[in-house]
Formats: C-alpha cells, sequence, structure tokens
C-alpha cells in the first residue's frame, strides 16, 4: 500500500523529463565531495608499544587523530591547557578510552603559551621512568588564528601565532637530546602539522617581507589573516627542513652498525637517510571545525568568544561546508600517512629480512632505486598523502654571509672539523634559508623566556600557594 502511494506521488509529481538532468546533477556533486575530501593514506600500521606525544589540546582534528592512533594500538600522551584533573579533560579521556578499547591513553598539563609550563613538563617526562618517544605528532599550529574583521574577536592573533610556533621550538629542543640518545634501530619521527595558506606567503611578491621580518624578529604588519597564517605555516616548513639537515650532520651518525647477522641493514646512502629521526610537515588541507569555523569565529566552544552572526553563517552554509571542506576524519589522513610509511631504512629492514648476508652496500642502493614501495622522505612537505614540492626563492645574501663564506674557505679542513657541516640541498629556500629561520627562532625563544617567568619562578610561586592553601586548611580545621 505504502508503495503504491509513492509511486503514484512520484509518477505526479516528479519531473520525469528531467531524470538525466538530476542524475548527472547529483553524480557531479557526489565527485566534487570525492574530490574535496582529498586523498586517504592506503598505508596501515601496527602501533602497539609505540608512545607518540600529542600537542594541540581536544579541538576536533587533534581528538580525531588521538582516536585514529589509539585504535591502533598506541600509547598516547595528550598534552592539555587544561588542569589533567578538570571535569572536562577527565570525561574526554575516559570517552577515549573507552570507545577505542585502549587504557594507554593519558593526558598531561602543559599550557603552550607559557614557556615555563613547557619547561616544566619537559622536566617531569625527562626525569621519570620511561621517556621512550617514538613520535611527536605537534597539531597545535594547524588550527587557524584569526577571524575575519566582521567576526573579530578580541584576542591577540599575532602574538599568539609567534607563541605557539615557539612553542614547538622549544619542545622539539628540549626533546631532542633524549631522542638522540635513543636506540639507534627506533624509528623515530617528528611531524609538525600545519595550515594550507603556506603557497600566499612562498610566492616571490611576499617572500622579500618573509626574509625581512626574520631578520628583524618582528611579525610584519600583514592585511589578510590568510597571508599571516601562511607565513607561519612557512616558517615552521622551513625550520622543519632545516632540523632534519642538523639531524643528518650530527657528528655521531644515528646509523646502526653493520651486523652481516642481522636483519637490518643500515642506510649509507646519503640520498635516503643519514639519521633514525625523521622530521617532517604535514599540511592537512582545510577542514570545517578548525579553518572555517575558525575564520567566522563560530567556534562557540573557544574560552575566547565567539561571533553570533558568524555561527549563524557557519550553520546556514554548513550544507556547501559539507561539499566543499574536509571533515576531520578526512583532514587527518595526510598525518597517518606520514605516521605510516616506512623509513628508507625500515624498508630495508623489511626486504633484507629473508635474504643472504650482505658483503657490500650494493643490495642497499638497489633496494633504494628498485623498490616500487613509497618511503618517508626525511625533511619533506607532505599533503593529500604526497609529497609536495613547494618552491621558496632562496633569501638574498647579506655582508655577514659573504664574510662567514669567504672565511670558512680560508680556514680549510680545520674549519670543516669544527663546523657542522650543512649541505646546501636547495631545497625550501635551501641552507641560508633554514639557517635564517632557525636563528629568528632562537632569538625570539630567548625574548619571549625573558619576558615571562621563569621555571624556578612559577615552581616558587605553585610552593607558596600550596604552603597557604595548607595552612587555610589547619585553620578551618581547628
Amino acid at each position: 500500500m505504502v508503495l503504491n502511494i509513492l509511486e503514484v506521488l512520484g509518477s505526479k509529481y516528479f519531473p520525469t523529463q528531467y531524470t538525466l538532468h538530476i542524475v548527472i546533477a547529483i553524480s557531479i556533486i557526489f565527485a566534487l565531495r570525492a574530490y574535496s575530501q582529498g586523498r586517504a593514506t592506503n598505508r596501515e600500521r601496527d602501533l602497539h608499544a609505540r608512545t607518540i606525544l600529542v600537542t594541540g589540546g581536544f579541538t576536533p582534528f587533534t581528538l580525531t587523530i588521538i582516536h585514529e592512533l589509539a585504535q591502533r594500538g598506541a600509547h598516547i600522551i595528550a598534552l592539555s591547557p587544561n588542569p589533567i584533573d578538570s571535569p572536562r579533560v577527565l570525561l574526554i579521556i575516559d570517552a577515549l578510552r573507552t570507545t577505542t578499547s585502549n587504557e594507554h591513553i593519558y593526558a598531561e598539563h602543559c599550557d603552550l603559551l607559557s614557556p615555563a609550563s613547557i619547561q616544566s613538563f619537559c622536566k617531569r617526562f625527562l626525569s621519570g621512568e620511561v621517556k621512550r618517544v617514538d613520535a611527536l605528532l605537534f597539531t597545535h599550529e594547524y588550527p587557524h588564528i584569526g577571524a575575519l574583521r566582521r567576526f573579530k574577536s578580541k584576542i591577540e592573533e599575532d602574538a599568539q601565532r609567534e607563541q605557539l610556533s615557539l612553542a614547538s621550538f622549544l619542545l622539539t629542543t628540549l626533546l631532542l637530546p633524549s631522542l638522540l640518545t635513543a636506540p639507534t634501530e627506533r624509528d623515530i619521527r617528528i611531524i609538525n602539522v600545519v595550515n594550507r595558506f603556506y603557497a600566499a606567503a612562498s610566492s616571490p611578491s611576499f617572500s622579500s617581507a618573509f626574509y625581512n621580518s626574520l631578520i628583524s624578529n618582528e611579525v610584519p604588519p600583514a592585511n589578510s589573516i590568510f597571508l599571516a597564517e601562511g607565513m607561519r605555516s612557512l616558517r615552521t616548513i622551513i625550520l622543519t627542513r632545516h632540523l632534519q639537515r642538523i639531524l643528518d650532520a650530527l657528528p655521531a651518525a644515528h646509523i646502526p652498525n653493520t651486523d652481516s647477522q642481522s636483519s637490518a641493514i643500515p642506510v649509507v646512502n646519503p640520498d635516503s637517510q643519514k639519521s633514525n629521526i625523521v622530521a617532517v610537515t604535514v599540511s592537512p588541507g582545510i577542514s570545517r571545525a578548525d579553518t572555517v569555523a575558525r575564520i567566522l569565529n563560530a567556534d562557540w566552544t573557544s574560552p575566547a568568544g565567539y561571533s553570533k552572526l558568524g555561527v549563524i553563517l557557519y550553520l546556514f552554509f554548513l550544507p556547501l561546508l559539507h561539499l566543499f571542506t574536509k571533515s576531520s576524519v578526512a583532514a587527518v589522513q595526510s598525518v597517518l600517512h606520514a605516521l605510516f610509511l616506512p623509513t628508507p631504512f625500515k624498508l630495508l629492514s623489511q626486504t633484507t629480512h629473508n635474504q643472504p648476508q650482505a658483503k657490500n652496500d650494493s643490495l642497499i642502493d638497489k633496494t633504494l632505486t628498485d623498490s616500487p614501495e613509497e618511503v618517508l622522505k626525511p625533511g619533506a612537505l607532505y599533503a593529500e598523502c604526497a609529497v609536495v614540492k613547494l618552491k621558496v626563492p632562496p633569501p638574498p645574501l647579506e655582508e655577514k654571509d659573504e664574510k662567514s663564506a669567504s672565511k670558512e674557505k680560508g680556514k680549510g679542513k680545520a674549519a670543516e672539523n669544527e663546523t657542522m657541516d650543512l649541505p646546501d640541498d636547495g631545497e625550501l629556500g635551501g641552507e641560508l634559508a633554514g639557517r635564517r629561520v632557525w636563528e629568528s627562532y632562537e632569538a625570539a625563544l630567548k625574548a619571549w623566556e625573558e619576558a615571562n617567568p621563569t621555571l624556578e619562578e612559577m615552581e616558587a610561586e605553585a610552593k607558596a600557594a600550596a604552603q597557604r592553601e595548607a595552612v587555610q586548611t589547619e585553620g578551618i580545621s581547628s
């Protein structure tokens, strides 16, 4: 009866003469949505007994990536600006453990806007019994900062961008000694997640302003929030590439000794991998919750407030946003791809597991050249589960750069032994661009630490507060 009624209504009101047009329109809509969601990773990895440190609090993107990693058995340490005993943090951790059937999900307090809080966390972590870290996943630089002027909230956007970038640099430098002392056969990854607007800052028309900001250590005035976000993203991309150069050029290179009885063969090809620590940058794309909602200042969960008009517009355009922007599940695919891809060393370990002993390095070079399997490229930028060949103009040479270059040539081999040799590979602006970015981070970090309370001052204040609370408790009890 019901089917008959539907048939009558359909034949009466459905425009059968436009059936072909409707089918084509629906097909186009599905194709656009599939294209906008981007590529999904075709890799998989067992993460049991792997410890992954994740920053970014509990944004939609971070929650999704934690859920995906926990489902694969990873041991998760999530850094949160809120106290770990707060109801919100306890509820989220309990929900993640329940939905993923993984009890190895923990939260640690670390305010990334406070250098003392970062130092306090690293001190606690490095002084603990378990110091193992298999991956540092910095997702706190991915959520968009800054809304359109119409929906703008009262927040120091430029300062927040600078502080979050410095937080990545400080965490990396504080935890790096522990990573360098890890066993050489351990696969360690440092992944910085950035926004998609780096292309705006890397264009030749804005490159001069970008490099001038590095020299002056001042954030350049940007009329566009997209350009400001792009410059922040580009700095992180160049910094990550330079970090990989430093890791590869360390005097005590982390390459296991050749053992003919071992299934793992060390990498000696200079074009593949020189360190067991791989640093890459990943750009997930434009997502609804972490990009568009923040541009409209429509994130009603933000402690900084939100715009009612922005929320209305976000809800009104939500059907189109579902069509043209990524969900959090689609956005994390490139990050998972960078975590799941084998490194050149791991690929060689798998390839040579059942092969006879290798008496020379020809098998290594042959495996890297002939293997059709994709491997993780150290220092690269990934987007849509693939390497992005981003062209960044090199910075102009300054007088001090020319003097230092001529001085190094005059010193000869003695200078080569005293200084770290960082070859200019020409990628992402070359070694000079990476050095400029690194030095600007060092200068900005020093100023940031001087402008904020030190770790000793914070610990003294916490101790004094605990003593006052104890005195008050004794007074009430008496």
